[in-house]
């Protein structure tokens, strides 16, 4: 998969754009698309293994569970469409209960993750056709037009809608019932609401490795904007936002300081925090609701028995 030029000079324009408005704001804030440069899917794919963070394991279990189930209901002759395609783990058992599908679709920010996902997967269904996608689901993506139409289906895991405020979850489902068509189909996962401490445990691990993956960020600001973050000023906070349903992700400045990001100076005061990720939990009930609002409908739902996760079947 070569790499685009034009696409990686727009991908660092507009990360720019967002880190200098975000630092801008009285209550600062960067997108969460930004936390997932190469070092931060690595480190993402680490939070996954880790004892806290029940989500991956839990959606993993659910997939396998009722592999031949969710099979029926992609069809055969499908082509996959995957949102965030990330190490593809899950990835790997919806493909293997589909032995008719034609063609796999990843999509993700990474390139250079996205390119070892995607030949990784190649190896393991060499009979399988794949185009990878290096582009941001979350803005307005136009597929190639070398992608059949007919059988669609889209494949969204990891709670990864969650990371996303109403109205972009909102307009990402709408987009994805273009993509997909009107006859075509989605497979997601989405993160239920639950004991508040486990899900900050989910959040902040013991081992620190979220605080890695949340302070990568002010690393990536440094390499690609010439910034000045000294990550050891700054740590990493999750907190429970009880009005919107989410975990936050925040980075907070321990010290007063001024920190120079693409020749602008920003100010923090000690206690100052930058939010980096809202993790929203749903019902099931909820998240069916944000689903019609797009011109889906809930078909299945498949859940683990202690109801922490559930995966929906959208037509």
């Amino acid at each position: 998969m070569p790499r685009d030029i034009t696409l990686i000079d727009t991908q660092l324009a507009s990360f720019r754009h967002d880190v200098l408005s975000g630092l801008s704001r009285p209550r600062k804030t960067l997108p969460p698309r930004w936390l997932y440069d190469d070092r931060g899917c690595a480190l993402f794919e680490e939070i996954t293994r880790l004892p806290e963070y029940y989500p991956t394991r839990t959606e993993t279990a659910i997939l396998t569970d009722n592999a031949e189930e969710i099979a029926a209901f992609c069809g055969d002759d499908a082509v996959m469409l995957e949102y965030g395609a990330g190490a593809g783990i899950k990835t790997r058992i919806v493909i293997d209960a589909l032995p008719s599908l034609r063609l796999y679709v990843p999509i993700d920010i990474a390139a250079d993750f996205l390119q070892q996902t995607a030949e990784r997967l190649a190896r393991q269904f060499p009979s399988l056709r794949t185009l990878p996608i290096v582009g941001d689901f979350t803005a307005d993506l136009h597929l190639p037009s070398s992608i059949p139409t007919a059988n669609r289906f889209g494949f969204f895991p990891g709670s990864t809608i969650g990371n996303l405020d109403p109205d972009e979850a909102a307009s990402f489902l709408a987009r994805l019932r273009r993509h997909v068509g009107g006859t075509g189909r989605c497979i997601i996962g989405v993160d239920l609401k639950k004991d508040v401490g486990m899900l900050i445990d989910a959040y902040d691990d013991s081992q620190g490795v979220t605080a890695a993956f949340n302070l990568n960020l002010l690393q990536r600001i440094n390499r690609e904007l010439d910034g000045t973050f000294a990550p050891d000023r700054f740590r990493h906070r999750a907190v429970w936002n009880e009005p919107e349903g989410a975990v936050e992700m925040h980075l907070e400045s321990m010290v007063p300081q001024t920190v120079v990001v693409a020749g602008r100076p920003f100010r923090f005061q000690a206690g100052e925090t930058i939010h980096t990720e809202s993790s929203r939990k749903y019902s099931i009930a909820s998240f069916a609701a944000l689903a019609a609002g797009s011109g889906w409908q809930c078909d299945r739902v498949w859940m683990d028995g202690d109801q922490k996760f559930a995966v929906f079947g959208l037509v």
